[in-house]
């Protein structure tokens, strides 16, 4: 198949899964083009079968705010008429979902039927999509989908609950390469983070917010009180600063170090020995399936999707949103002790195994080929 796919091309979630997905299809001999701003952070185009096409947007003094949703849709038109594409999987709903059915219209007036699996990832539905400026095109975005996909079972609630839709909702939930993650204890330089018997935490998001980053550095001030620990902060967002000046006033700046953005996730988790997700929101939690398969327990939130991923006393603990104490009760529990850790750790990466990138790509193929066959 030829299958064009919109994501947003930055470190958050959904635009790290569709572009694995395109990466996973491209490696099935599919033929991927990438519709988006700037090439998307994790895309390798060395693959043959992987094509990037930039929607430029003109300037133009009459707008205050320049019309990207009419680029994207004038630019999906001519890529799927040149390459004669046959599917469009555009991931989420605004703008991209708008934009595609757009691109259809237009390209029905030529005779051209292109079906559209619309993805939603979790803050276009729970956070800007409930906005009642943007409630009516997102829901007549879903609803003039041909499929919809949700990546979890909680987002889909969320869905039917905050909208009226008409479309049935299919869970796929997001995934990971398990067989990328195969780094060695000795591969990742942990003496250059810690010293021996120092636990290393780590904490990786968009640092908004609704991921409670006040709380994960309570929690780690508790758990370096029992222990020598070192926290490692990963990303870029508006709470970096206020957090920066915590660790100052609890005088444990020399204990944490704050990285900003970075592509080398999977090497900062290999030497991490524990991670902390306690958002208020997270509609799937993939930052905590990549810390589970590179056998890191996680201790979270027991909010949104964060439950269908992070076991309770599996892969390590959930809480209520906010309950700093049991969590850091539960982290201490986890790396008080070597073998109890190493069986989280162990036990942390066999659950992300039901996530892998070979059970779940097969899923949106059928999709693909369901979205043809009605077409």
């Amino acid at each position: 198949m030829k299958i064009a796919i919109v994501c947003y091309p930055t470190f958050g979630g959904s635009g790290v899964v569709a572009t694995e997905l395109g990466i996973a299809l491209a490696k099935l001999n599919h033929d991927v083009h990438f519709i988006t701003y700037k090439q998307p952070v994790r895309l390798n185009l060395l693959n043959p079968n992987i094509h990037f096409h930039e929607v430029n947007v003109p300037t133009y003094p009459l707008f205050h705010y320049q019309p990207y949703e009419l680029a994207l849709s004038s630019k999906l038109v001519d890529t799927i008429k040149k390459f004669e594409i046959d599917v469009l999987h555009v991931h989420y709903a605004i703008p991209h979902a708008y934009a595609g059915y757009m691109a259809k219209k237009m390209l029905k007036e030529e005779g051209i039927h292109i079906p559209m699996v619309t993805t939603l990832h979790g803050t276009d539905i729970t956070l800007v999509g409930n906005h009642p400026f943007y409630k009516p095109a997102v829901t007549f975005s879903i609803n003039n989908s041909d499929i919809v996909t949700s990546v979890s079972e909680s987002l889909k609630e969320d869905t039917l609950r905050l909208f009226d839709i008409k479309k049935d909702i299919e869970v796929v939930p997001n995934f990971i390469d398990v067989s990328q993650r195969k780094t060695s204890f000795t591969d990742c330089q942990r003496e250059l983070m810690a010293t021996p018997e120092e636990r290393i935490v780590t904490h990786i998001s968009n640092l908004r917010a609704v991921k409670r980053i006040s709380d994960v550095i309570d929690i780690f001030y508790n758990i370096q009180k029992e222990m020598p620990a070192k926290l490692l902060m990963v990303g870029e967002g508006p709470e970096r600063e206020p957090a920066e000046q915590k660790c100052k006033e609890l005088g444990i700046e020399e204990k944490v170090i704050f990285f900003g953005n970075s592509n080398e996730i999977d090497k900062i988790l290999c030497f991490s020995d524990l991670f902390l997700l306690p958002s208020e929101r997270e509609s799937f939690g993939l930052a905590a399936l990549e810390a589970m398969v590179n056998k890191v327990p996680v201790i979270s939130s027991n909010t949104g999707g964060i439950p269908e991923v992070n076991k309770q006393g599996v892969s390590g603990y959930l809480s209520d949103i906010g309950d700093v104490k049991e969590m850091s009760e539960n982290a201490i529990k986890i790396l008080e002790d070597d073998l109890r850790l190493e069986n989280f750790k162990a036990k942390a990466y066999k659950e992300a195994e039901r996530f892998d990138v070979n059970q779940i790509v097969p899923k949106y193929i059928a999709l693909y080929e369901g979205a043809l066959a009605i077409s």
